[in-house]
């Protein structure tokens, strides 16, 4: 039996993942235990999790795989601030010393903290600790858990060690790196200098920036590619570099950049005007093209009839579903954490397949990943103890009863908190830690968002939809059990505008009904589609099978449980927390039935935790 556990850290998003024989056992992101929203420090607590979940200790564990190599990292940046010598001196000396003294020495650093936690013991891991590239493990985290024995692998991001953008060839166990694009050349920071120029946080904001996008007008688009990308017709690209600063400056775009988009950056938390949404429309529809063109120079050099995506540009699920359009590949799979943290669940498949040498396993699933339920679960007992130390007040049903009372409640407008079964890995909620609702109500999208969510009322949400009814309600002939393809609602399910309805602009657009499910239809007739199956979440199929057989409507709104500026919940006192500090109506957990009305506590003392700003 070989047991490896890979790590990413200190960049963006840590997470641990723990595989057996090949097979997934558990993979979790440190911010839903530490509750800091992309926690980047050393995942102690979620690599004590995996451990748990294995019922095994990390003097078991086989190796130990960081995600990245940062010496080669380290490489990338002292040459780059060689290359800028008198306009990166500030950053210079304010990054090297945590390199110099941290991070290039990171496996003694590991190896410490590794120590550190339970069941450790006083053993030494430094012989057990490796190191994969990151694009590598992007690679890895997406072709060894497809369905697939053989694919090509595209993975694109901000930048790994110098990789932007790679092309992978996996066949069996084995996979490598065929071609590159190198930093400072990113599709990533490209999109993340529009993300920053339009008043959004850089590896946060992405998700709005592409929400946006459909209330503008890509009237930008020629312009980026006149004066800001060149791309070729494989889609291989470049970037003119004097506008932008993330090279070794302290902000993502130069003087040069303000001057071309008339003004300077919009300033965060500010009034969104017509100007925000046409950038955000315009670099899209230059986002969508460079992946189209990527695809199929790929499809045509390597004869490749599946594609497998990773990598933070792999979570622009717009490009996703224009690419699934163009029919250039026969099927696509995409790793459902495709960012920094599903690099630790890549580093461990690496070390199993490729330094082990070890073939995969076969699986009767849609794919290894299980769902993506790979984090932690809480037992019947344990949440009704849970929930009495908190002084919650709750009932306790059987599944049906459970589940008629929760449709009920969605039948009547009610926004209910849904914390059942493991949790999910990577950013989306699919069930298991989400926020439901009926779609069917035109108000849906405005007041989740307002007084649920606490966030920017244009943020579209989400339809989980049972598998089996897909294809009535939306123009998908493909699973997306995880959120990773946009979609229009089905012509027959849409609705004709009002007169005048077609001429308004901007956020205008946003409380005009365009289809019978309007809570989760986009501005553009589109939607972030989850399709549902039994057989990965039985509990949440039921419980949209049940909406149906009342309502007729086998969809469901889902968003995640959170609010703005908090990772999704990860506990039931978590969960708690959330529910009494937003107009959420019921919280269910696990059998246990929780009114806000009923409720004890006082729900002013919520509100102090949140950022409402």
């Amino acid at each position: 039996m070989k047991i490896v556990i890979g790590i990413s850290a200190y960049y963006h998003d840590s997470a641990a993942a723990l595989i057996i024989d090949g097979e997934i056992i558990a993979a979790a992101q440190e911010e839903r235990f530490t509750r800091e929203k992309h926690d980047s420090s050393f995942p102690t607590k979620a690599i004590s999790y995996c451990l748990s979940e294995a019922n095994c200790t990390l003097q078991k564990v086989d190796y130990i795989c960081f995600y990245d190599k940062p010496k080669k990292k380290f490489n990338r940046i002292i040459e780059t601030y060689l290359a800028y010598p008198f306009k990166g001196g500030r950053t210079f000396f304010k990054a090297i010393p945590a390199w110099i003294f941290g991070k290039r020495a990171l496996k003694k650093d590991i190896n410490i903290k590794l120590r550190h936690i339970e069941g450790s013991g006083e053993i030494d891991f430094l012989d057990k600790i490796l190191f994969t590239e990151h694009h590598f493990s992007h690679a890895a985290s997406a072709f060894y858990p497809s369905p697939f024995q053989e694919a090509a692998v595209l993975t694109l991001d901000g930048v790994g060690e110098w990789a932007t953008t790679t092309l992978a060839i996996g066949k069996g166990k084995d996979l490598e790196i065929t071609d590159e694009i190198h930093f400072p050349h990113s599709l990533g920071l490209l999109y993340s200098a529009f993300t920053f120029y339009s008043g959004f946080k850089v590896n946060s904001g992405e998700y709005k920036l592409m929400g946006l996008a459909p209330y503008g007008i890509p009237k930008y688009s020629k312009l980026i590619k006149k004066y800001l990308i060149d791309v070729k017709d494989d889609g291989s690209f470049s970037l003119d570099m004097s506008y932008f600063d993330y090279c070794v400056g302290q902000t993502m775009t130069t003087d040069r950049f303000h001057k071309l988009f008339g003004g300077e950056p919009r300033e965060p938390e500010s009034t969104i005007t017509q100007k925000e949404m046409d950038l955000a429309a315009s670099i899209q529809e230059v986002t969508e093209e460079v992946v189209v063109k990527l695809a199929k120079g790929i499809a045509l050099r390597t004869g490749q009839k599946n594609l497998c995506l990773a990598g933070g540009v792999a979570l622009n699920c717009v490009a996703n579903g224009k690419l699934l359009n163009e029919k250039i590949f026969e099927n696509i799979w995409i790793q459902p954490a495709s960012g920094d943290a599903g690099g630790a669940l890549g580093a461990a498949l690496a070390i199993y397949h490729i330094f082990l040498g070890k073939d995969r396993q076969q699986t009767t699933d849609m794919d290894g990943m299980k769902g993506s339920y790979l984090g932690p679960k809480y037992e019947q007992w344990d949440v009704e103890q849970r929930l009495e130390r908190i002084d919650a007040v709750f009932e306790i049903k059987n599944e049906g009863e459970l589940i008629d009372s929760v449709v009920t409640a969605l039948a009547e407008g009610k926004a209910i908190g849904w914390h059942q079964g493991r949790m999910e890995f990577g950013p989306r909620a699919l069930g298991a830690r989400s926020i439901i609702a009926d779609p069917r109500q035109a108000t849906t999208q405005k007041l989740l968002n307002l007084k649920v969510k606490f966030r920017e009322s244009f943020r579209p949400f989400a339809p989980s939809v049972l598998r089996e009814d897909l294809a009535e309600w939306f123009n998908l002939g493909e699973d997306s059990p995880y959120m990773l393809f946009v979609q229009n609602v089905a012509k027959s399910m849409q609705v004709d505008l009002q007169e005048g309805d077609s001429k308004l602009f901007g956020i205008e657009k946003l409380n005009v009904p365009r289809s019978l499910i309007p809570a989760v239809t986009h501005v553009d007739y589109s939607a972030r589609i989850q399709t549902v199956h039994s057989s990965t979440n039985r509990k949440y199929h039921t419980l949209i099978s049940k909406f149906k057989e009342l309502t007729g409507c086998p969809i469901l709104v889902n968003t995640s449980f959170n609010v703005r500026s908090e990772p999704i919940v990860a506990t039931p006192e978590d969960a708690f927390r959330c529910f009494m500090g937003t107009d959420i109506e019921i919280l269910v957990i696990e059998n246990c039935f929780l009114e806000k009305k009923k409720q004890k506590v006082d729900k002013k003392n919520y509100f102090k935790d949140f950022d409402l700003d």
